[in-house]
């Protein structure tokens, strides 16, 4: 999770890189190491330029309530569907872009807030992060009211609407993204939902290898079809060892993982409003994913 330390070394590289949140020098490429490899309100067409989406403001029925999201997809035809959660700033315009980017590739993306328990909508205000006086006590009381718990229930909720749209390929897997600390939670979505849920893609995720019994790490034998951890190279300075970790889970239980250290990208470099946006790696990554969904999804 992003925390004060993310935000010093964050600091630091952009001193040292004398860069702006706007543009960077993008470095070395990245070294590798993986193993073997309640309803629509009201639907919007848009007009990308490649395809024609309809977007709707949705809102699921869970056994916590009704969480408020984005559903974007293709206006023709069935798809694939991915549930899609946001970093530790919550959903923003940010995030509903990446989510219409994807669903021109041909997908139908459920782009949900993590924290609608607790509040519907936007939490930060345009231009505000945690880093800003108050911004991790305003985050704190959402984030404190999450668990590996609600994660499976959400996720359980979600596969149930989704294969309920008449735009959702049943006959297809439904692939999970998730950026910081939602990133874990693309492998207990995995682990929760074998049959349905696959490709969990997780990009600069936090607490993927921790000492508790229900560690991410150890669902690997739950999870059903190929994973994407990308990590950031931060992340991994301050936890080596869990790369490693990752790597021996994954290969013990048999699921091929690409599992991979992103150089000179820094926590939260996937996001486009980041201060720590890397557009060369994050477009890297994003390759990878939709690579990952192709072979997994069909």
């Amino acid at each position: 999770m992003c925390d004060e330390i993310t935000e010093r070394e964050l600091d630091e590289y952009l001193k040292r890189k004398a860069v702006t949140r706007r543009g960077f020098t993008v470095g070395a490429s990245a070294a590798v190491a993986s193993t073997s490899l309640v309803l629509p309100a009201c639907a919007t067409p848009v007009e990308t330029g490649e395809m024609t989406l309809t977007e709707t403001e949705v809102s699921v029925v869970t056994p916590a309530g009704e969480a408020d999201g984005l559903f974007i997809h293709p206006s023709e035809g069935a798809h694939a569907a991915i549930i899609m959660w946001p970093d530790i700033h919550g959903v923003r315009p940010a995030f509903f872009d990446m989510a219409r980017r994807l669903a021109t590739s041909g997908y139908s993306v459920l782009a949900m807030n993590p924290y609608y328990r607790t509040m519907n909508g936007r939490l930060f205000e345009e231009g505000q992060t945690i880093r800003d006086p108050g911004g991790r006590e305003l985050v704190m009381p959402h984030y404190s009211a999450l668990s590996p718990e609600t994660v499976v229930v959400d996720t359980q909720a979600y596969v149930t609407w989704l294969d309920a749209q008449a735009v959702v390929d049943t006959g297809r897997g439904i692939g999970a993204i998730g950026f910081c600390m939602t990133g874990s939670w693309t492998l207990r979505a995995a682990a929760a939902v074998p049959d349905r849920v696959r490709a969990p893609s997780s990009f600069h995720g936090g607490g993927l290898v921790t000492e508790a019994e229900d560690s991410p790490h150890l669902l690997a034998d739950k999870i059903q079809g190929g994973v994407l951890i990308a990590i950031a190279e931060n992340d991994h300075e301050r936890e080596p060892e869990a790369q490693g970790a990752l790597i021996a889970a994954f290969d013990t239980a048999g699921v091929p993982a690409e599992i991979e250290v992103y150089a000179d990208a820094l926590h939260g470099w996937v996001p486009t409003d980041s201060r720590a946006h890397n557009p060369e790696q994050s477009e890297r990554a994003w390759t990878r994913m939709l690579a990952l969904f192709e072979r997994e999804l069909s």
